[in-house]
């Protein structure tokens, strides 16, 4: 059979001939708009249209920030354990192994060391696909080596945040590393050594009772969720309704919880600006 035929309509492919988009090729943002990914990627995954930004990862993050993608993993090998012997739906060693295969991480943070626009940083950096980004003890033991590493080596450290909060299988395990990150954040301060917490969408739970909020600058990427409790949970407790916008980056930053928004974009040239700041 001819690849295609002339008709008075023009030309016409065959049914099987005929061969499907591949996967992944193309984003479309909440509000309808359609783009490439090659295009997306290119532009640190921001809509370029209306300015969505799209949720990505520490892969993407490291890619961004690190002068050629060039950087030193931290602690990349620490996997979670299952001290309470939990079991919801599934055992919890179970759902950190499906975890493990679907997302190709150990666990929710990654923490690595590299140049930015030649000035040394250690990032730490939370992935949402890991069990939504929850923090259990393996995210409370990397991100606190991270900041020992910063503290050893003296160099300003950057927090990613980027979770629904604590992670329910450790409980009070779970709990712990807001305290445990905190004091080594206190530790941080007094030697004076730059702390930069970037919070992008969303950051709830106990990581914005803790570390997310914690930074020298507390800055966020625009539209990002933030907040402790949903809004669901807050309304059904005040009996109220919640204003316009509630537990955006854009309502905290008003309301004097942010030192500033900055577009993923523009991220790594504002971040250098400020070290370089803060350096002087």
């Amino acid at each position: 059979m001819a690849w295609f035929k002339r008709q008075d309509k023009g030309i016409q492919t065959p049914t099987e001939h005929k061969k499907e988009a591949p996967d992944g090729l193309w984003y479309k943002t909440p509000k309808g708009n359609i783009i490439h990914m090659r295009e997306l990627k290119n532009n640190a995954y921001v809509c370029p249209d209306d300015d969505y930004h799209v949720r990505i990862g520490s892969a993407e993050y490291f890619e961004i920030l690190f002068d050629g993608n060039k950087f030193k993993e931290l602690d990349e090998n620490l996997s979670s354990a299952d001290p309470l012997k939990f079991v919801d739906t599934k055992k919890y060693p179970d759902r950190i192994a499906a975890s493990q295969k679907k997302t190709g991480l150990k666990d929710a943070v990654r923490s690595a060391h590299g140049k930015m626009n030649g000035l040394d940083l250690v990032v730490s950096c939370m992935d949402f696909a890991f069990i939504g980004g929850s923090m259990g003890s393996v995210v409370g033991e990397k991100i606190a080596r991270a900041i020992d590493y910063s503290l050893e080596h003296k160099i300003p450290f950057l927090m990613i945040s980027k979770s629904g909060g604590a992670r329910m299988m450790e409980a009070g395990f779970s709990l712990m590393q807001m305290a445990k990150t905190s004091a080594k954040l206190a530790l941080l301060s007094e030697a004076k050594i730059p702390y930069i917490s970037l919070l992008t969408d969303p950051t709830t739970g106990g990581v914005t009772a803790s570390f997310a909020m914690l930074g020298d600058f507390n800055i966020a990427e625009p539209g990002s969720l933030i907040g402790f409790a949903g809004p669901r949970v807050i309304r059904e407790t005040i009996g109220k309704d919640l204003p316009k916008g509630f537990q955006s980056a854009e309502f905290v930053l008003d309301h004097g919880f942010l030192d500033f928004i900055v577009d993923r974009r523009q991220l790594k040239t504002k971040l250098t600006s400020l070290l370089n700041l803060l350096s002087k």
